[in-house]
């Protein structure tokens, strides 16, 4: 049966995990989603599954909560790519890092201006401001590190696990939102001093903006004013080269060599997010791979539905069990056999329950498929525990690869 017909049956397209890793065009896997639906322990599953078919892989997480180092039994992650022991296979290898926003920053000035100017920049309290909070700076500043990895070469899949809810597309404006802002009339004004140069420059400064910077004094104080100038003098020759290297990695991200999964769980919250960044990859022309459904509960006494089990459990609770022996012919009541009928009702009922979570979860599926049918899926059983090592991490990957729960 082809994919198309079995999309149009409520069967969405399997999503083939292993050729997308091991196909060598495949050079950057963006994993997005909403929060706690397991994007960090999908990232570092690709990953290890990825090395251990013989990619050099590295694995960018922007997630604060640091699972993905205790995964991989690394102390602690940092701005810098740390090689993974025990992970390894035909050439293959893993490192992983954490994305440190405000070093990132950094180090652009530190390599894109002088020694001086570097450290007037640094120093800076509104940078200082800047680097460590502002809105949309993490963005932007995983794209660099993006760039940043891509251009090194040393390695030939990039796996990135982004920031969890909605936030984790923000990337994707990062361009647009850095443009706007150098443009904008504020640092146009600030900026134009500068550019005026000379008796002119000051002239201006004195006539044209003794208004404005009365207001903006006293709106944000004189001192902060005073910073953000000196801030956007220093950076004055930077701004071309943010814009321009933010654009080139947008573009990246739309390059046949990029794959983005979604990460969702089978629940209507998230696969309502999960909808949301399918259509907004579609609308940027962004290359989307699949959806990572994760955990996805299942049985493997699936043959007895949740009512039989709760009529079941009902006629045990209610003594309608007969005792078949010859001669002992009536209900059973000794204390032993009271005490079967009661833990097998309650199994029974634990039963039932589960199969009402698989039904409710295949209806949120199929909503999403009836809306997306055309967007492969990948099934991951629910494990029983937290993945805490690399043998966890393994497991998720070879469930990612047979795309669809173990007894489904």
């Amino acid at each position: 049966m082809s994919e198309a017909m079995n999309a149009s049956m409520g069967t969405p397209p399997r999503l083939a995990v292993d050729g997308l890793l091991d196909d060598p065009q495949t050079r950057i896997i963006v994993c997005c989603g909403a929060g706690g639906v397991g994007k960090t322990t999908t990232a570092a599953a690709l990953g290890v599954r990825a090395a251990e078919r013989g990619r050099k892989a590295v694995v960018l997480t922007i997630d604060p909560a640091r699972r993905l180092a205790q995964s991989m039994g690394i102390d602690s992650l940092d701005n810098t790519p740390r090689k993974v022991s025990g992970v390894s296979g035909d050439g293959g290898e893993l490192h992983a890092m954490m994305l440190d926003m405000k070093r990132t920053f950094d180090e652009i000035v530190e390599g894109h201006s002088d020694p001086e100017r570097a450290q007037a920049i640094l120093a800076n309290p509104f940078y200082q401001s800047l680097s460590a909070g502002f809105a949309g700076t993490q963005e932007y500043m995983a794209m660099e590190k993006l760039g940043q990895l891509r251009s090194r070469d040393d390695w030939d899949l990039i796996i990135v696990d982004t920031p969890p809810s909605r936030s984790a597309l923000d990337f994707l404006d990062a361009p647009g939102r850095l443009g706007s802002f150098l443009d904008g009339k504020f640092i146009r004004v600030l900026m134009a001093p500068a550019k005026v140069g000379g008796r002119a420059g000051m002239k201006f400064l004195n006539v044209g903006m003794s208004m404005m910077t009365g207001t903006l004094s006293k709106l944000m104080g004189a001192s902060l004013l005073k910073d953000v100038q000196t801030f956007v003098a220093a950076m004055d020759t930077m701004f071309g080269g943010f814009r321009t290297r933010a654009d080139a990695t947008f573009q990246l991200l739309q390059a046949p060599g990029t794959a983005f999964l979604v990460v969702a769980a089978p629940e209507a919250d998230a696969l309502r997010e999960a909808a949301y960044f399918v259509e907004r990859l579609a609308a940027e022309r962004m290359p989307l791979a699949g959806l990572v459904l994760n955990r996805v509960h299942v049985s493997g006494a699936d043959q007895l539905s949740a009512e039989r089990a709760l009529a079941a459990a009902e006629n045990l609770e209610d003594g309608g069990i007969v005792d078949q022996e010859p001669g002992n012919a009536g209900l059973r009541d000794s204390d032993s056999d009271a005490d079967v009928d009661e833990i097998t009702a309650g199994l029974l009922r634990l039963h039932a329950e589960r199969m009402q979570v698989i039904a409710r979860e295949q209806r949120t599926r199929d909503r999403f498929t009836s809306l997306h049918p055309e967007v492969a899926v990948a099934e991951v059983a629910a494990l029983p525990g937290d993945v805490h090592d690399l043998a966890g991490l393994r497991a998720i990957g070879e469930r990612l690869s047979a795309g669809a729960p173990a007894g489904a």
